[in-house]
């Protein structure tokens, strides 16, 4: 049975929207356009789930129809690099996600220009960073906090501030300021150059490319709340942009960081350029999601989901020490707000019942078509290869009795993890297990069809009764499941499954 994903979102009329704009401000402003990109160029995962239909990679299409006019600038806070904060959806740290996404857009023939580490006091981890950069054959650059910031803005621009650090020389008409993470310095490495660009004596301007939260929708708009469940651990609250309310009797949403930075910003911008570009933090950005949203039913399900996502994520990560509970608790009020509970997530219940029938842990798999599908550990497989197996076997309409994957290419596996790497435990992960199904493909017909079907997993909910080790998260999120846990330990063997 073929598994059709449903879609409430069209990313290329949003890359034409998004285009038109960005080059209406490119004309306005004549020389150069420093854009800050919130968000993620690729893998813009939280975007994909809340927006079924909107491209994760979109933004790096779109910077690919300017390559010939468009440069990347990486931003990067030392105290992130200090801290080995992680990229959540990937499990790996900001500094070698910069890396990561270097080597990407290169691949794709876009010119990065240079890498600033932002906020730098003399940290050894940044220094490290940046001699590895540099043995790369990068441009590296500091930048420091800036004197006099928020409330001195003759000090802010000027030598004593940010002319401090250093000017970044750069090619290309639109430049785009990109960070691994939210908090990196995007904005204030944009200032800092149009303080240099002025002070040379050419024009130069600032707009924002954002995404979330969406200003034409309402403010609990569940797209938006969303938003805020995403940067719950950062304290950001969707606001009323008072300023464009003032400015055009509009209601427009932001959040608070852009809302109380408008003044500081706006003044700065005044003091560099001559001008005042800017009536509210909205008039700052790019934004036209909205008007590409082709059934906001299915978007305002999605988001609900992502909240319920975010809920059990967090309190999975309070349970191993990486949050605070306070996350935890701002999540579930804005569960409240909405009036959901995690058993709005049809994939939870269904796990739990299974755990609590077998005692053993369990996972639940939603189809794309809504059927709900379960697994749980045997003496042979993990939970999440069980559920797997009998996803595809749902999905390829192949009857529950049969069996996959061959004893004869099972049992060497088996072996190998119990008589040479002598591990007690002997249940197949889920990467092994798919590699067993890969084998058995080459001579069982029905193996052949259920590997093939693999793609149809992509964008399924999935639930865990219980924490997974990270190869089998890793290797359920490159199946492209979106997936939740329960909070619970295995006794003696923490979260191995």
């Amino acid at each position: 049975m073929e598994q059709i994903e449903k879609k409430c979102f069209d990313s290329e009329i949003y890359i034409k929207k998004q285009r038109e704009l960005i080059n209406a401000r490119m004309k306005e402003f004549g020389d150069k356009l420093y854009m800050e990109f919130g968000g993620k160029l690729f893998d813009d995962l939280h975007a994909s789930r809340v927006l079924p239909g909107f491209d994760p990679n979109v933004q790096i299409r779109l910077l690919d129809s300017y390559k010939d006019d468009c440069e990347i600038i990486f931003v990067i806070s030392a105290k992130d690099i200090e801290k080995n904060k992680i990229r959540a959806d990937f499990g790996i740290t900001y500094d070698m996600e910069v890396l990561r996404l270097i080597e990407k857009l290169r691949h794709r023939g876009l010119y990065v220009s240079a890498i600033v580490i932002t906020l730098y006091e003399g940290e050894q981890s940044a220094q490290n960073f940046r001699a590895k950069l540099e043995n790369m054959g990068e441009r590296v650059f500091y930048h420091y906090f800036t004197k006099g910031y928020p409330t001195d803005v003759e000090t802010i621009v000027s030598e004593a501030g940010y002319g401090r650090n250093p000017y970044i020389e750069t090619t290309k008409k639109l430049v785009a300021i990109t960070a691994p993470g939210p908090g990196s310095g995007k904005l204030a490495t944009c200032l800092s150059q149009l303080y240099h660009e002025y002070k040379r004596g050419k024009k130069a301007g600032y707009a924002k490319f954002e995404k979330f939260p969406v200003w034409n929708l309402p403010l609990k708009h569940p797209i938006n709340v969303a938003y805020e469940s995403a940067t719950a651990d950062l304290g950001d609250k969707n606001v009323i942009d008072s300023y464009h309310y003032e400015a055009y009797h509009e209601i427009a949403v932001s959040y608070n960081r852009d809302l109380e930075a408008y003044p500081v910003v706006r003044n700065i911008l005044q003091k560099i350029t001559g001008k005042d570009i800017y009536k509210s933090p909205t008039d700052m950005g790019i934004n036209t999601i909205a008007s590409c949203i082709t059934d906001d039913a299915l978007a305002q399900y999605s988001a609900k989901q992502e909240i319920i996502r975010r809920y059990l994520r967090a309190k999975v990560d309070a349970k191993k020490n990486n949050t605070n509970k306070r996350v935890v608790e701002t999540i579930r009020l804005l569960m409240n707000e909405l009036n959901i509970t995690i058993h709005d997530r049809p994939c939870v219940k269904p796990a739990e019942e299974k755990f609590m029938k077998s005692h053993a842990p369990a996972m639940a798999i939603e189809l794309l078509d809504g059927r709900i599908v379960t697994g749980r550990k045997t003496e042979l497989l993990s939970a999440p290869a069980s559920a797997i197996l009998n996803a595809l076997k749902a999905i390829s309409n192949i009857d529950d009795s049969i069996d996959l994957i061959q004893k004869e290419v099972l049992e060497p596996i088996v072996d190998l993890r119990h008589n040479i790497f002598k591990q007690d435990n002997t249940n197949l992960t889920l990467k092994e297990t798919l590699v067993a199904l890969c084998i058995s493909a080459n001579f069982n017909k029905n193996a052949k069809i259920a590997y093939d079907n693999l793609k149809y997993l992509r964008g399924c909910n999935a639930h865990s009764t219980h924490i997974l080790t990270p190869n089998n998260e890793e290797n359920l999120r490159n199946l492209g499941l979106n997936l939740t846990c329960g909070d619970r330990f295995l006794v003696g063997n923490l979260f191995d499954m």
